[in-house]
């Protein structure tokens, strides 16, 4: 066993048994390098990279590719979940050389952090040759190579902010949104991009708001194909819930086997306010077992999640999720006929080796697969595939995606009412709050009884916006006080005095050459997409201009990305929604007991009302806004806009007016 035995994170646990002599990310490697003047082969992944885990068989668990780099190099291993930080620069470094990036990311080094060659996946004859060549190269001509790597990580430093904005009028933001998402749009399948096709759930929700605004029927049609499609194709597991990462076909059919809990998380938000706007039960159907997946399968003890599930062996991907047709009839029996009639099945099969991914034939065919006879085929096809050896688990808590986790679960109870989806999301914010929550740092990753690292620009504005939600679904005013002290500590030690935004690692980060904004959003938003949302609602509650300003400030710093790619800015353009058309309304409970509470939510939860913020008033209320409000009889509630609010009212007439 190589010393990434002595690591928690299960991506770098996997590569303990190598011939190669890996190092961690640390002082140690580079001091070693620096010793005995050697280049550093950088390798980073995660633990559910199909494509990772065939470079470790093909390379990293070969002989005579461990001797060439135990003799030449010094191996540096990187989970990209515990350190995005160094990811995002190195993947900046890829991009640069080649055009592309993508994991296995492999990439050279110099000792001192800079990188001079950058590529992804490299099969073992080319990975032997580029091996020979650069140490050929760093014998022969070092200052060329250093040269090269000081020049490319120069670049990567004074890589040029954005270019100043026109201040477009809100509405003509949306209109050029609007005209990218249609000519993006791919009519018979839905999506926005060609396969490999990923889901774009930030970019649906703005599409429904601007649906509700204007009308216009395009827009509808767009989220509603796309949502229909994904949830109809193999991308979701028709027998347990939850979606894979990514279609490798344009029909959403064949996914890639992986499940992320960050994917899963952003996708139910979508398909609730979908739900709401057009009442059609298929989404809420996907909501609620999306949601039941991640309890029955990510929930770790404690009641965190963990972050992700494998798609399978090298060799075997999917094989956990996929049926031969012959198995399907003796599983089944009689009920086969009646399955076969949602869910198209053959003897040659969809995927590899004969074997079917379940997917239905047509949204039509949603409501029949949900009924008792198939319901119940379905259940206990489920049963039967939970004997079978299932994929890895990584088993981190990740901070970031558990603040996503908290949004859709909190949301989740909003809309459907289920309890069990509160209580979830209250007992993971107390155990984060708990475990990863250290002297007033936030920590960003525990995993096997440790918590280590301090958190990045995504774990505080991730979870902030989950605890906002979490206070929006439980009137708990813990949760919203934790948020806005989680917002001092992002301000204080992420944000560039320079103007250009919060950068992703804080200010006392060692061993980084340089530190980076991000500002578009990707599988997961962009930090400053979710944080400029965040102070927007921040500033409705504590009644500091401040906030708000510094939202100002936030959405400025995006330059003109809004104006030339707004598809890449979809989260920062949901919380400019927020703040159009005279900015939030919060809607104030005053007076009212918790089961009083609850009947009225309920009353609220079948309507689309994305700029309402919810808030419960009580008498020793922490939260400026809800200090004061009360009521002489029964229940009063205030609307309340940029911290005026209106004279009471009773809560029909509140209901009545809301729209």
């Amino acid at each position: 066993m190589n010393r990434l035995a002595e690591e928690k994170s299960p991506y770098l646990r996997q590569h303990a048994g190598n011939p190669v002599d890996w190092y961690p990310w640390g002082e140690e490697a580079f001091a070693k390098a620096k010793r005995e003047n050697k280049p550093v082969f950088l390798s980073i992944g995660y633990s559910t990279c199909y494509w990772c885990h065939v470079m470790e068989k093909e390379c990293f668990e070969v002989e005579d590719v461990a001797e060439v780099l135990n003799s030449g190099f010094v191996s540096v291993k990187v989970d990209r979940e515990e350190h995005p930080e160094v990811d995002e620069i190195y993947m900046d470094a890829v991009m640069a050389m080649t055009g592309q990036g993508g994991w296995p990311m492999s990439v050279f080094l110099t000792p001192e952090r800079e990188p001079f060659w950058g590529g992804t996946y490299v099969p073992r004859p080319h990975f032997l040759q580029l091996m020979e060549k650069i140490s050929e190269a760093w014998k022969e001509t070092p200052d060329q190579i250093r040269t090269g790597g000081k020049r490319l990580t120069q670049a990567i430093r004074d890589e040029a902010p954005p270019a100043a904005s026109d201040s477009l009028a809100q509405a003509e933001l949306f209109r050029r949104f609007e005209a990218q998402a249609e000519s993006r749009y791919e009519p018979e399948f839905g999506g926005f991009s060609p396969a490999p096709k990923f889901p774009s759930g930030q970019t649906i929700r703005l599409l429904l708001r601007l649906y509700k605004e204007t009308g216009t029927p395009q827009l509808l049609g767009m989220a509603e194909r796309s949502l229909e499609a994904m949830a109809c194709g193999g991308i979701y597991d028709q027998l347990g819930g939850g979606f894979h990462r990514y279609s490798t076909d344009e029909r959403w059919l064949v996914p890639h086997f992986e499940k992320m809990l960050y994917d899963n998380a952003l996708l139910v938000p979508a398909y609730l306010e979908a739900f709401q706007l057009t009442g059609r039960k298929m989404y809420a159907d996907v909501a609620r077992e999306t949601l039941h997946y991640m309890l029955r399968d990510l929930k770790a003890p404690g009641g965190a999640f963990f972050s992700a599930e494998d798609a399978g062996e090298v060799g075997a991907e999917g094989e956990f999720y996929v049926w031969k047709l012959d198995e399907l009839k003796k599983t089944l029996g009689e009920r086969l006929m009646g399955f076969q009639a949602s869910f198209p099945l053959s003897e040659m099969g969809n995927f590899e080796h004969g074997t079917n991914v379940l997917h239905l034939q047509d949204p039509k065919s949603w409501d029949r697969s949900r009924d008792s006879e198939t319901s119940e085929a379905r259940t206990f096809l489920l049963g039967s595939r939970s004997k079978r050896k299932r994929p890895h688990r990584d088993e981190k808590i990740l901070t970031s995606w558990n603040g996503l986790a908290l949004s859709a679960l909190a949301f989740g109870y909003r809309v459907l009412g289920d309890e069990r989806f509160l209580e979830a999301a209250k007992v993971a914010a107390a155990w984060i709050q708990a475990n990863l929550w250290k002297d007033g740092v936030l920590l960003r990753r525990h995993c096997d009884g440790q918590s280590r690292y301090n958190g990045t620009a995504s774990d505080y504005a991730f979870l902030i916006q989950g605890l906002i939600e979490l206070y929006e679904a439980s009137f708990d005013q813990k949760w919203l006080l934790w948020a806005r002290e989680l917002q001092d500590v992002l301000d204080r030690s992420f944000w560039n005095e320079m103007g250009s935004g919060y950068f992703t690692a804080s200010h006392d980060e060692p061993g980084l050459i340089t530190r980076k904004v991000d500002r578009h959003d990707g599988a997961l938003p962009s930090p400053n997409s979710v944080a400029y949302g965040n102070l927007l609602r921040l500033s409705q509650f504590f009644l500091e201009p401040g906030l708000d300003d510094r939202a100002s400030d936030l959405f400025f710093a995006h330059g003109d990305i809004p104006e030339r790619i707004p598809l890449a800015v979809s989260c920062l353009l949901l919380g400019l929604h927020l703040r159009s058309g005279g900015g939030p309304r919060v809607l104030v409970i005053a007076g009212a007991k918790a089961q009083d509470r609850t009947h009225l939510l309920g009353a609220i939860r079948g309507k689309f009302l994305p700029n309402l913020i919810l808030a419960a008033a009580e008498p020793d209320s922490s939260i400026p806004l809800l200090q004061g409000k009360s009521s002489q009889a029964g229940i009063s509630i205030y609307i309340c806009e940029d911290g005026v609010c209106h004279p009471p009212t009773s809560a029909k007439e509140a209901l009545e007016g809301l729209s």
